[in-house]
């Protein structure tokens, strides 16, 4: 547990860069729906609360259960051939949806599309605390999650640039072939030695999955820096869900061709998480270095100065530069987001169940965050049309941005109690 001083090579940084390529394709693949919203809604006949089932329960039941069980033998198997599995499952089932012809077509690919992507985060991450030190690692989590902003932004691009030459489904089909061809060179890659078992002195016997999940269970009740963390990320992510109707909304109630702000938000999207990812990342290193108080202290102190700006845009005059940037905070506030607690979720259980964890958490945010941020808010949505509501989508996203707040004072309580529990778990080990 005493890396402080290693350092990371030059290979190290480039199975970074394309573990973040390949999380670029996840995201991409995962945003499509959203980014497609306004060509797919109409031209499959869709409701708000179909199109929330889609983007929403019907990925995230499957990605989210399905991730659990991917964590357990991400800590047991040859890690990079899973990788390339689940890579090609959903690049292929990517390909397939392209072809749908109503919601119950859409639906059944996007149920094991899920499976796939359900692979790629805990199997990376567990990958990347095996290769970069405990001092390095927010910066590694924060460059590999680049591809979640860039994967957004790729996908508007994809909207704005490829759909007026390809059409939404020719989309659909080349983005599935490029996964098939990257999961090819994925499958040959080396595995990386773990850690954990490179430096033990005697033979380190792998845990059963019964035992994986009772340490995973004892590490949430003796970390409350942990359970707060992870009950902070569900907060957040109500708005992540509730945000897939933002390009409906764009076009519906703030005038915008659906084309054009595809190619605008996608650029704000791009240098947005961009900065966001680098100044959480290295940002979130160099806070907990120098005040030892946790890097979710430090995303107290972000979303405290960014949420109120994400509740003001919303009302906010569309040809206004505040509008403009309102939604490029929205998008250096997700950024910041997932190098300081994907970090923290690792440094807070025993390295055996690292990749255990991190798909707990990825349940957690996506099956109770995200699900009922997208589900809910379709049926809050088509509620209120069927009221005559003139603004549903703008109230709707107030709403879930509101709650979101939660997550302030949950980021402010794992910060304090973060190197306290940290040493706890540093001397449990050492016993």
């Amino acid at each position: 547990m005493t890396e402080e001083n290693e350092g990371a090579s030059a290979r190290d940084y480039g199975f970074l860069m394309f573990l973040t390529l390949l999380n670029v394709m996840n995201f991409v693949d995962r945003q499509l729906l959203a980014s497609f919203a306004n060509w797919i809604v109409p031209d499959l006949g869709l409701t708000n609360t179909q199109f929330g089932w889609l983007t929403g329960m019907i990925f995230i039941v499957f990605y989210s259960v399905a991730g659990l069980a991917m964590g357990v033998l991400a800590d047991r198997v040859n890690r990079t051939r899973l990788i390339a599995v689940g890579l090609a499952l959903w690049s292929a089932l990517t390909a397939i949806s392209g072809m749908a012809k109503g919601f119950v077509s859409l639906a059944i690919p996007r149920l094991f599309i899920g499976v796939g992507e359900s692979i790629m985060t805990p199997t990376s991450m567990s990958l990347l605390a095996d290769r970069f030190p405990s001092s390095r690692l927010g910066f590694a989590s924060g460059v590999y999650y680049m591809g979640v902003p860039i994967g957004v932004a790729t996908s508007l691009f994809v909207v704005a640039y490829l759909e007026p030459i390809l059409g939404w489904r020719g989309c659909f089909y080349a983005l599935g072939g490029i996964g098939l061809l990257l999961a090819i060179v994925m499958f040959f890659m080396k595995e990386t030695p773990r850690r954990h078992e490179v430096e033990a002195t005697s033979p380190v016997e792998k845990l059963s999955v019964k035992e994986i999940l009772a340490t995973l269970k004892e590490a949430l009740v003796r970390s409350p820096a942990l359970a707060m963390t992870v009950a902070g990320g569900v907060a957040f992510h109500f708005i992540l869900g509730a945000a897939v109707f933002e390009q409906l909304w764009f076009v519906q109630e703030r005038g915008f061709d659906r084309t054009e702000i595809a190619e605008l938000s996608g650029w704000l999207a791009f240098t947005g998480g961009i900065l966001g990812n680098l100044f959480g990342g290295i940002g979130g290193d160099m806070f907990l270095r120098r005040t030892g108080m946790g890097r979710p202290m430090f995303l107290f102190w972000i979303m405290l100065v960014l949420t109120p700006i994400g509740l003001a845009y919303r009302v906010a005059d569309p040809t206004s530069i505040f509008f403009m940037v309102g939604i490029f905070a929205g998008y250096f506030q997700l950024g910041c987001f997932y190098g300081p607690t994907f970090s923290t979720v690792q440094e807070l259980v025993p390295p055996q169940i690292r990749g255990t964890v991190v798909a707990f958490y990825i349940l957690s945010l996506n099956f109770v965050g995200l699900g009922l941020g997208v589900t809910g808010g379709g049926y809050f949505i088509d509620w209120m049309i069927s009221q005559g509501h003139p603004e549903p989508y703008t109230i709707t996203l107030i709403v879930f941005t509101a709650i979101s707040m939660l997550a302030i004072p949950m980021f402010y309580m794992a910060g304090k109690r973060f190197e306290r529990d940290r040493q706890a778990l540093y001397d449990s080990v050492a016993d």
